[in-house]
């Protein structure tokens, strides 16, 4: 249908996201999607049975704007446990339709036209559009291309009187990295420097950790967490992503403001999945094996994918992993990902698109939440370069 309206576009620079391209592209050439990030097994069948049997008890109607408070109390309950950290499940913990919106309603309530955020390059795809389509200004840090580090004294440098938020993310998508101890402590540093700026802390792969380490949430600095949103994800961390359901913690003063803005473009989120996860996360190992999980799938597609010429970068979180694949190709991420997906049968996602300038170190993501079989089918058809 034509119409006559010409829109003035908030968004200009932006265009479908590369996961739904990618995605799209592996279905049309048969491919196997490596690309956008969901694991193709099934969800334990006793989180299925309890969202079932909360739906045949009738708990299908609007849940409290906040979340369901046995869910609230868990999450508070596990937090306590593994952080040492106390918030009150009625006023610093709240239920979001995944982590996306979480993360879009936090900058909504807090970023003023002509307010400046700073975002750690590569970026996951959703920070700066909702940056700019409230009126903000992104700053962007780069980290190391080598090993993806973080230089926090060039962060520091961006930071002026209209620094309003830094946006973190750990463990890293795309990078599959994660912040240690010592890089918390140096953003702990800068923000003392500069008491008013709202730090938010995307950490939805925080179970999906590697090799020993143990996971940085700022819910372990005090003077982080004081102002501090940290936004999580149920899917990412139970295996069901099309659930959309995930959670914020903040401390009263800010989640107010939140809320504010969180009843008015969601309002409530599933109430019968609520009510499940509310009794499924009172079972820790229903979390806490989830490290070793994937740990082992990233170690059978890194033994795989060892025979290949890909150049790996270390993956310490996350369920992806990044390659080099200048052995094979000069051409340009974008373009050598259409080309494994359409001539190889194995779709990535070039990283080039995480970062503001497009820049391109040839490198490009693989997910390998899958089953052992896809994994060894995809390396195969890698095997064929």
């Amino acid at each position: 249908m034509k119409t006559s309206i010409s829109p003035i576009s908030k968004l200009p620079e932006v265009g479908t996201t590369i996961f739904t391209v990618m995605s799209k592209m592996a279905a049309e050439h048969n491919a196997i999607n490596l690309s956008q990030g969901f694991p193709n097994f099934p969800l334990d069948p006793k989180l299925v049975e309890l969202s079932s049997e909360y739906m045949r008890k009738g708990m299908n109607q609007y849940s409290p704007m906040e979340g369901v408070i046995s869910l609230r109390e868990g999450i508070a309950e596990k937090h306590e446990k593994l952080y040492n950290i106390q918030y009150s499940p009625e006023t610093e913990v709240n239920i979001t339709a995944g982590a996306t919106q979480a993360i879009y309603t936090i900058i909504s309530a807090m970023i003023h036209i002509g307010d400046e955020v700073i975002i750690i390059e590569p970026a996951y795809d959703c920070y700066e559009p909702a940056i700019t389509v409230n009126g903000g200004i992104t700053k962007r840090v780069q980290m190391n291309a080598e090993d993806f580090s973080v230089d926090w004294k060039e962060l520091e440098a961006l930071i002026s009187d209209k620094t309003k938020m830094i946006i973190i993310n750990t463990p890293h998508n795309p990078t599959g990295t994660i912040l240690r101890k010592e890089d918390l402590i140096k953003l702990e540093q800068v923000l003392e420097k500069h008491p008013n700026i709202v730090l938010l802390s995307d950490e939805v792969y925080e179970h999906i950790i590697f090799d020993g380490e143990e996971h940085q949430s700022v819910c372990l600095y005090p003077n982080l967490a004081e102002k501090a949103f940290i936004v999580y994800s149920f899917g990412k961390t139970f295996h069901a992503t099309g659930w959309k359901l995930g959670y914020v913690l903040a401390p009263e003063g800010l989640m107010v403001e939140f809320r504010k803005v969180h009843q008015f473009n969601v309002f409530s989120v599933n109430t019968p999945l609520q009510y499940a996860i509310g009794d499924y996360i009172r079972d820790e190992n229903n979390y806490l094996s989830l490290g070793s999980f994937y740990q082992a799938k990233r170690d059978l597609f890194l033994d795989a994918i060892s025979a290949t010429k890909f150049e790996v970068i270390p993956t310490k979180g996350t369920y992806f992993s990044t390659l080099k694949y200048h052995h094979y190709s000069d051409k340009g991420d974008v373009e050598f990902a259409e080309e494994l997906t359409k001539k190889h049968g194995v779709a990535s996602v070039p990283i080039s698109v995480f970062f503001g300038d497009k820049r391109d170190n040839k490198v490009l993501r693989f997910c390998f939440a899958k089953t052992p079989d896809l994994i060894e089918s995809a390396v195969e058809k890698l095997l064929t370069l």
